[in-house]
């Protein structure tokens, strides 16, 4: 029997070569998966054709969008992850979820290897063979760019050797990965990390420096969950196209970053993440209101070892899954609404309001009314210092002790 591998498919140059430079190398025949999580671009159809015409024996294609809404972004959003406090994690978030296909089709056609197109030196790489080898142990992984030297010079010999239908002429001076979630730009003149992005590296924004009227907008969430905006019910997926477009269009959500790859380089990338910058500020500031001090603080741990295991590529690991428990339970009474104006590159909170509200008015008041009894702070200001003041008498006195004489 002819052994079948299932490719990771974009409908590009280089995932469209890797269909006949696997049959050539392996001698296996070729499945080819391509999933959309919003990335836009060609039709799945147009992809799915194509994919034949280079020589798969089969094409499937996912629209994926919603799922990659629902499991994978508002998971993000509801542990307000942000890679190195910045970056929402809009690459690492599609990975899993195209890894999810992958598997599955490999199950499907009978396949023991899955192949993608990702080189040795990033992060994606990681993400899919450790989330496939999670899900599917016995599946082997190949990458040719990686594994078989497959430069992109080889790649356009190769396709225009086997005249593929593909173009191979025009090449973008950036590498560009794209979902609903938001858009990473990188190489070209950018890895000179002193040039500054000029207005061609951005898509999702326009420039904020651009005179235009702000825009008022109104968020609901249910348990973490964005349900509505502007008191209009929209799904996650709903709710992140429509942020991207109004924030989009006031320069929301641009990050200019060198980032700590997982492999053990320092990167330097540009992103674009409009819905994802909005919702998560948006949903930060409803959990301030919402979330118990000291559940808050240990949050703020989980939420940055949270972002680490998503962007290292552990979304299935055993710890990964233990933190979504935590961070759905800390969800719990995160609903109300967050009123934000966009403007000039920036989503700022203008209003709060919530019936798990912790904020009480007549505590937080220094008006008359206030019903907070000043009168046992003094007590609890002497009971909350005792253990240093007790630490700086003993130390006083060991330097009252110490000769120092010659």
């Amino acid at each position: 029997m002819t052994e079948r591998v299932v490719l990771a498919y974009s409908g590009g140059l280089d995932t469209s070569v890797c269909i006949g430079w696997i049959a050539e190398e392996t001698g296996a025949e070729v499945i080819a998966v391509a999933v959309d999580v919003g990335q836009g671009g060609e039709d799945l159809d147009v992809i799915r054709k194509r994919a034949l015409a280079c020589g798969a024996v089969e094409a499937e294609v996912a629209d994926a969008k919603d799922e990659f809404a629902d499991e994978y972004c508002l998971p993000a959003i509801k542990a307000n992850a942000l890679y190195m406090d910045r970056y929402p994690l809009v690459s690492a978030l599609s990975r899993p979820t195209i890894v999810k296909h992958l598997v599955a089709a490999a199950k499907k056609h009978g396949a023991d290897t899955v192949a993608h197109g990702c080189t040795g030196k990033g992060n994606d790489q990681v993400r899919f063979e450790a989330g496939i080898s999670s899900l599917a142990p016995d599946l082997k992984c190949i990458a040719p760019v990686r594994d078989y030297a497959m430069t992109r010079d080889k790649a356009i010999a190769f396709a225009e050797k086997a005249g593929l239908p593909i173009a191979t002429t025009k090449k973008s001076p950036y590498s560009i990965d794209q979902n609903v979630f938001g858009r990473a730009v990188e190489t070209g003149f950018l890895e000179d990390i002193w040039n500054a992005p000029i207005e061609d590296v951005y898509d999702y924004t326009e420039n904020p420096a651009t005179p235009r009227d702000p825009d008022e907008v109104i968020i609901t969430f249910k348990h973490g969950v964005p349900v509505a905006i502007d008191g209009k019910p929209v799904s996650v997926l709903q709710a992140i196209q429509q942020l991207n477009e109004r924030a989009g269009a006031h320069g929301i959500g641009r990050i200019d970053m060198v980032e700590d790859r997982l492999v053990g380089i320092k990167s330097r990338e540009v992103y674009e993440a409009p819905g994802a910058i909005a919702l998560i500020t948006a949903h930060q500031e409803l959990e301030n209101v919402t979330v118990e001090r000291e559940l808050a603080r240990y949050k703020r741990q989980v939420e940055q070892r949270w972002g680490e295991l998503v962007y290292d590529g552990l979304w299935f690991s055993p710890l990964k899954r233990a933190l979504d428990g935590f961070i759905n339970e800390a969800n719990e009474h995160v609903s109300g609404d967050i009123r934000m104006t966009l403007h000039g590159g920036r989503a700022v909170v203008t209003g709060r309001r919530s019936e798990a509200s912790l904020y009480d008015f007549n505590l937080a008041t220094y008006d008359t009314g206030d019903t907070f009894d000043q009168s046992l702070s003094k007590g609890f200001i002497e009971l909350f210092g005792m253990s240093s003041k007790i630490a700086a008498q003993r130390d006083l006195r060991a330097s009252h002790d110490l000769d120092l004489t010659p």
